[in-house]
């Protein structure tokens, strides 16, 4: 399935760029386009389940639908405890 791999990668990115907040990760927002050659309900269980486990645990992904074939991770929500 190539959602689960382009998942692990959204994964390993936001792990990347959150480091020791990645525990407090809610949202992931990813850009999908029409003609991505991804199916966006297909990413969104990937997702869901990659999420699951540490340091994601309870993280919900959000697709946002988009025109041509973008693919980029669009924001990252953490909850600062404010």
């Amino acid at each position: 399935m190539h959602e689960m791999s382009v998942a692990m990668e959204i994964a390993r990115i936001a792990e990347e760029k959150l480091g020791d907040q990645a525990p407090m990760l809610c949202t992931v927002a990813v850009e999908l386009g029409d003609d991505s050659g991804l199916e966006a309900g297909s990413l969104e269980f990937c997702l869901e389940a990659v999420f699951l486990a540490p340091p994601f645990t309870g993280a919900k992904p959000e697709i946002l639908r988009r025109p041509g074939d973008v693919l980029q991770l669009a924001y990252l929500e953490i909850d600062d405890g404010r």
